[in-house]
């Protein structure tokens, strides 16, 4: 297993779910109504796929190999780029998740653009936080990174795949992506 080959191509799924909130969004401006329970679903993908799984491998066992093995550089890089981001994408989902509440309770134009603002912003966030580690952390990663300690890696992620198979995290992510993606794109 390349471990960061899996992570690009989760990269692709978690980008899916990016098109499926935009898709959403421009519905909603167009007039239609907000489908709660479908923002609850891309949330529930969001946290168990791209946070918990995705986000998991990364801070656990990348980022940790990087910002221990590679210096200062990697350091910056991930401390105060990669890690932001994701504590950034996880404030955007709770403000979602508050505003889809409030809005379920009592429909209104102010959760309205709530919701619109924390679910295009996540989205956006996610785009350009996705460009940079494919084009420049798992880059770094794999150029510097020594062939041993990329197959420590390899290992690693192979455990915790497995793990989160046993547990259906995967196939049920991605049944969920893909009633979504049939519904919005």
């Amino acid at each position: 297993m390349n471990s960061i080959e899996l992570m690009v191509q989760e990269h692709k799924n978690i980008l899916a779910l990016v098109a499926v909130i935009r898709n959403a969004g421009c519905r909603i401006l167009e007039g239609a109504p907000i489908e709660v329970n479908d923002f609850r679903d891309m949330i529930t993908f969001a946290r168990t796929y791209a946070d918990q799984h995705h986000h998991g491998k990364e801070e656990r066992i990348l980022f940790r190999e990087m910002t221990g093995r590679l210096g200062p550089a990697a350091v910056k890089l991930i401390q105060h780029g990669m890690l932001v981001e994701h504590d950034m994408g996880r404030f955007h989902l709770g403000e979602l998740e508050v505003a889809l509440e409030r809005y379920e309770s009592a429909p209104n134009t102010l959760d309205k653009l709530e919701i619109l603002v924390n679910a295009g912003v996540w989205a956006n966030l996610l785009q350009r936080h996705i460009d940079k580690e494919d084009n420049v952390v798992y880059t770094f990663a794999g150029r510097s990174l020594t062939d041993d300690v990329l197959q420590s890696i390899n290992s690693e992620v192979e455990l915790f795949e497995n793990q989160a198979e046993e547990k259906g995290v995967q196939e049920t992510a991605l049944n969920l992506l893909k009633h979504l993606t049939e519904k919005y794109c």
